[in-house]
């Protein structure tokens, strides 16, 4: 294998630029030992600043989160900054996950912002990413940003930049910035040297505003009260959420909470973990142990910025099972709801927010008790848009998305572990102060709208023959989209990419009012949905599957759960044909 000219240049590039000399001795290193694809995927492009920002595997090279591609982000941020604010006063705020180097890279963030000006407040420690995002807000910033890779492993870092409302940025501010980024010709063009005065110290005055401000929210502290001691697990798998939520727990009123100690220090190693990702059952093992041991009512466990979290309850026959983001989200929005609607504070004004790929069941909830529902596309950012464009027309009562993350309130723009731990844990007490666990609960939701089940299968394909397997992938698809899945014969395409909904048996079609996104959908005749999508942030292709069926009785449950497995198998199946 030979390097490709382009690739080279940009090697070359690196090793004559202003780039300190480690780097360019780990350059020569790799090139000595001729491991051409490893340079080839370090070099062959620069690491893309997409609509969220950052994430990539820490190395040396363009296509890596290193010091310089940092700083070239927050440079392009700097600058885009200064011309949409020119002349008023610019704060931002920087926090960091409990990943290897993520201390070091708020740093360098800090340091280029100080130097183009910016007032910085950073956290004097690890913090999750909700937290920033309520930060920015209160502290009236134009912009933030999380240094974290979310659940990725442990190899890879990243980059989460928000706007002056505490969400990500969405168009056209997003494109705006990615500009600004991507006009950055050379590493001499990066202002790295940090301005003390303008670096402000915060941490703990936020931590109990931000509390406080939760614990606002509960909607049932009676039953709490009389179910304080409710057994409850909890692992931050070796992340932020040990700073929060014990603490919110505890502010919530719970008095029982078993901390999984191995799992409780900040490491980016992961030790005890192959990924530290709650929709992972392998990342939830410890805490099911301890579960069992003190025979819990409830695990939680977050991921290292807690923005994410996986459940684990009893069944029927006292076993625990995990929960995925579709029935954990689904039972936090009817509980809200119920509660909501028990209080006579539904008023015809609230709504609810989820995503396209998340399952239909919110909506039916939303649709049965006469709440507002809003879909948009997969990133939580599209519901931090929602709300943004609704605050003070409308109230906001909670949101999910599929990939386990959930927000109650409106106090961020972005998906909330330490808020949603809360919650989890004030709807088990709600549930068995009424005599039912929260496994019961959920059966009994499902008699009430009927049985929704959900998979995802996701294919990874690294480098950069995966991302043209991916794309290829995607384009048959698009110009040859399945006649029957699961076999239903497939009715109706959404195109997000062309903004075109299609109705296949009279080949009409309308616009669809989205964003434009790479993701088609394809609806069959029986009501089931098949969304393919390439991930955003990790080198996936992912297929995304919802079936439904009326359940009669909770007698019925295992026997239609069994038979709408068996058809989530045959659709996925014949996708990968």
């Amino acid at each position: 294998m030979q390097l490709e000219q382009s690739t080279l240049n940009t090697i070359n590039q690196w090793l004559n630029g202003n780039y300190d000399q480690e780097t360019k001795q780990t350059i020569k290193d790799l090139l000595n030992k001729e491991s051409f694809t490893e340079l080839t995927d370090s070099f062959y492009r620069d690491l893309e600043f997409g609509t969220g920002g950052l994430r990539g595997i820490m190395g040396a090279g363009s296509n890596r989160i290193n010091k310089y591609t940092i700083g070239t982000a927050t440079q392009g941020l700097s600058n885009y900054l200064n011309k949409k604010y020119s002349g008023e006063k610019i704060s931002v705020a920087i926090a960091h996950d409990s990943r290897n180097n993520s201390d070091y890279f708020a740093k360098i963030t800090a340091d280029v912002f100080s130097a183009n000006g910016i007032q910085v407040y950073f956290f004097s420690a690890l913090r999750p990413t909700p937290e920033l995002s309520f930060a920015i807000r209160q502290l009236g910033c134009k912009s933030g940003v999380m240094l974290t890779a979310s659940h990725n492993p442990k190899e890879y870092n990243g980059y989460k930049a928000y706007g002056s409302d505490g969400g990500q940025f969405t168009s056209p501010d997003d494109k705006m910035v990615m500009e600004e980024v991507a006009s950055i010709k050379s590493i001499d063009e990066v202002k790295f040297q940090r301005v003390d005065s303008l670096v402000q110290l915060i941490g703990e005055d936020i931590d109990q505003r931000y509390l406080d401000e939760i614990t606002k929210l509960s909607v049932s502290p009676d039953a709490i009260k009389n179910q304080h001691d409710l057994k409850i697990v909890y692992s931050p798998i070796h992340g932020t959420g040990i700073t929060l939520v014990p603490k919110a727990l505890a502010q919530f009123g719970f008095t029982n909470v078993t901390i999984v100690d191995e799992q409780s220090k900040p490491d980016g190693n992961f030790p005890t973990v192959v990924y530290p990702n709650p929709e992972e059952k392998e990342a939830l093992t410890l805490a099911l142990k301890k579960a069992a041991e003190i025979d819990a009512d409830l695990v939680l466990a977050t991921d290292p910025d807690a923005d994410r979290v996986g459940i684990a309850v009893k069944n029927s026959d006292g076993e625990f099972v995990l929960l995925n983001g579709n029935q954990t989200g689904s039972l936090l929005i009817n509980y809200m709801l119920s509660a909501w609607q028990k209080e006579q504070k539904l008023t015809g004004n609230e709504f609810v927010v989820s995503t396209i790929v998340t399952t239909p069941l919110i909506k039916a909830i939303c649709d049965a008790k006469g709440v507002e529902y809003f879909d948009t596309l997969t990133g939580f950012k599209w519901i931090g848009k929602i709300m943004t464009e609704l605050q003070g027309k409308k109230t906001f009562i909670a949101g999910g998305e599929e990939s386990y993350g959930y927000l109650v309130g409106d106090l961020v723009r972005d998906k909330d572990a330490v808020i949603s731990c809360a919650f989890i844990a004030e709807m088990t007490a709600f549930y068995k102060d009424q005599g039912s666990s929260l496994y019961e609960a959920l059966v009994n939701m499902y008699v009430d709208y009927g049985l929704y089940k959900e998979d995802l299968v996701s294919l990874t394909k690294k480098g950069k023959t995966g991302a043209e397997e991916i794309k290829a992938m995607m384009e048959q698809f698009r110009s040859n989209p399945p006649a029957t899945l699961g076999g239903s014969e497939v009715v109706t395409l959404k195109d997000y990419e062309l903004k075109k909904e299609t109705d296949i048996r009279s080949k009409s079609s309308k616009e669809l009012d989205f964003p434009k996104s790479d993701v088609l959908q394809f609806i069959t005749a029986d009501g089931s949905i098949i969304s393919a999508r390439p991930s955003g942030t990790e080198p996936k292709i992912k297929f995304y599957c919802s079936v439904n069926a009326p359940l009669a009785s909770l007698t019925d449950f295992k026997n239609t759960e069994a038979s709408l497995n068996e058809k989530i198998k045959k659709i996925m199946e014949d996708l990968q044909q």
